[in-house]
Parts: C-alpha cells; structure tokens; sequence
C-alpha cells in the first residue's frame, strides 16, 4: 500500500492523503518519509501553488503507532529530532499555503501536524486530542506550542494536562479551525477555501508566510522542539510511560504511580 496518496489537480493545488484509513492514518516511518518527500517535491514545483493535507477513511491522522513505536523501541530525542521535528517545519516554512482537510480524529503528532497547517476545515464529527499525557508523556511535535499560540497558553494547558478531546464546535470558536463544513463535502469546500491561494500573488503569499512565521517563532521554534526532544526523552523512560502504552493496548485505565 502506499502510504502517501498524491494527486495534483490541473488548477495548481496538491492533495496529500494519508493512506493508513486501517489504523486511522497513524504514523509509521515510511509514511511519514513519504509525506516529508511529497513537501520537498511541492517546494520546489513552480505549478503548485497550494497544498491541501488530509486522511483517507474516517480519521485525520491519529499520530504515532504505539504498536510499531513498541516494536522499534525507538530514543525518543532520536525519533523527534529526525522525524518528527523535521516534518512539522517543513509544513510551516513551506513557502505555499497548507490546509489541513481535518476529517475525523486529529491525536498526538496528528494533531500537531494539523495545528502547523495555515490553515484548517473539518467536520462536526471531527475531535482534537492532545493525546500525550495518557501515555505518560509530554506534548511533543510543537503541539503545546501550537495549540497556546492559537487558543491561550492557560487553556491549551488544560488540555494537555487532562487528554481531554476539543470538540469541532469550540476549536472553531477558539480559533483552531476556520470552519466546519458537512463531512460529505470536506474535500469540495476545502477545494474552495483554497482557490483564493492558487489564483492569487504566489510570491506575495511566500513572503506573508515567512514574516508570520518569523513574528510567531521569535522566540525560536527549532530551540522549542530540541526541548521537547530532551524531555519527552526522559518522559519516555519512566514506568508511567510503560503503563500508559499498555493500558493503551490493552484498553483499560492506566495505573499510574508517579515514577
């Protein structure tokens, strides 16, 4: 199967579809591989001019796979420095549009990669989980920092902090998403949303990108991910991240006892 499915219309918009619909679009090496070289090859084609980034099935994406993440066994510095950290600048410093077609759950590093798109439509059905603080660990892929940077710092704390799902309707009216369309017409509204940024000033929208992103990461966001890398490293040791993975697993409430 391949993970990454493109299709490249003739009005200059690129579709990346995350094809894992069986396990809910969720991470494994190779698609995430396949994503990082479908952006490298968007930059540097002069015919697109916008990128649209969704999931095949019924979820977005619902971030790493803790089945092969347990087989591999992993560093997590390793595996954030090199894989992670990589994909989601290069969604932001893409010099194109991104729009994340959001059409179902959106969890972990699958929410963060829909948080680093410019943009975001979704459907009523559609939930955000921060997902991390199940399993023991801390949030990661620029998810804290995303998720503060567009709905407060305290109440983006909140929901790192107790794994609680952001409905569709309040991640609009907090400004995670800018509209919820039927689920049956995610993928044609979201084709309208975009017209606006393949027909208009390509290099204009380069540059506008690049001063947003330079007035939102003034205070670095590369220093901010080699953070998380370090202490998601030491989260990702504890017993506590052992009993949240199998918990996970297993479908049962984890035991947590702080060690």
């Amino acid at each position: 199967m391949t993970e990454i499915l493109v299709r490249k219309k003739e009005s200059g918009l690129l579709w990346l579809t995350m094809n894992r619909p069986e396990a809910n679009n969720s991470f494994l090496v190779p698609m995430m591989e396949g994503l990082s070289n479908a952006l490298s090859d968007a930059a540097k084609d002069r015919e697109v001019k916008a990128v649209v980034i969704t999931g095949a099935g019924k979820a977005f994406c619902a971030g790493q796979d803790l089945k092969e993440h347990l087989e591999r066994k992993p560093r997590f510095v390793e595996e954030l420095r090199d894989r992670y950290n990589p994909l989601m600048l290069k969604v932001r410093k893409l010099p194109k549009p991104v729009v994340a077609a959001v059409n179902g759950v959106a969890a972990g590093a699958g929410m963060s990669l829909a948080l680093a798109c410019d943009f975001r439509l979704c459907t009523p059905e559609t939930k955000f989980f921060t997902s991390f603080i199940k399993i023991g660990l801390v949030p990661d892929s620029g998810n804290l920092f995303w998720l503060g940077s567009q709905m407060g710092f305290s109440r983006a704390l909140e929901y790192e902090m107790t794994g609680k799902p952001i409905a569709a309707e309040d991640a609009e009216r907090w400004g995670l998403v800018s509209r919820i369309v039927p689920s049956d017409r995610l993928l044609e509204e979201t084709s309208v949303f975009a017209q606006p940024f393949v027909k208009g000033p390509a290099t204009a929208f380069a540059l506008t990108k690049q001063l947003f992103n330079k007035s939102l990461f003034a205070k670095s966001l590369e220093s901010l991910l080699d953070e998380e890398a370090l202490l998601q490293e030491v989260a990702g040791r504890t017993h506590d991240h052992s009993e949240g993975l199998a918990s996970f697993l297993e479908k049962r409430q984890p035991v947590f006892t702080g060690e």
